[in-house]
């Protein structure tokens, strides 16, 4: 349970992230650049956010074997479409106009964005040589 708990808060600081970049995307790039292409480069430099993020916590609160950091990447998933999902409701848009975001021959990344947000953690922990295999003890450290 502990351990879900700090899956979650690792998430909470990705949408606190996100959310800023999306304000900067709507804001300033897309008036700029034009929707499409300020979606496009939001995913990104969401990409970028979540990797940062899974980077940091990797060996700390996220990696533990890679089963846990596949789950921790299978929760920001799940968290991130029911986020998205709920604040594009909220705000009016139509499901198909929440669907276009996935609609990968259209331009949207966000389906994309989502597969990385499910390996990153993994990724991460690859890359600090934080990764643990199954049977290792961890108080050894």
């Amino acid at each position: 349970m502990q351990h879900l708990k700090r899956i979650v808060g690792a998430w909470l600081l990705i949408i606190m992230a996100e959310s800023v970049s999306g304000a900067f995307r709507r804001l300033v790039l897309a008036p700029r650049v034009g929707e499409l292409a300020a979606h496009q480069l939001g995913v990104a430099v969401g990409c970028g956010i979540i990797f940062v993020v899974a980077w940091f916590f990797s060996g700390r609160v996220v990696s533990v074997s890679w089963r846990r950091d596949l789950l921790a990447g299978l929760v920001w998933v799940a968290l991130t479409v029911v986020f998205e999902v709920g604040l594009g409701l909220s705000m009016g848009f139509s499901a198909g106009r929440i669907l276009s975001d996935y609609d990968l021959p259209k331009g949207g990344l966000m389906g994309l964005g989502l597969l990385f947000m499910l390996f990153a953690p993994l990724m991460a922990a690859r890359l600090r040589g934080t990764l643990r295999h199954e049977g290792d003890n961890f108080d050894k450290r």
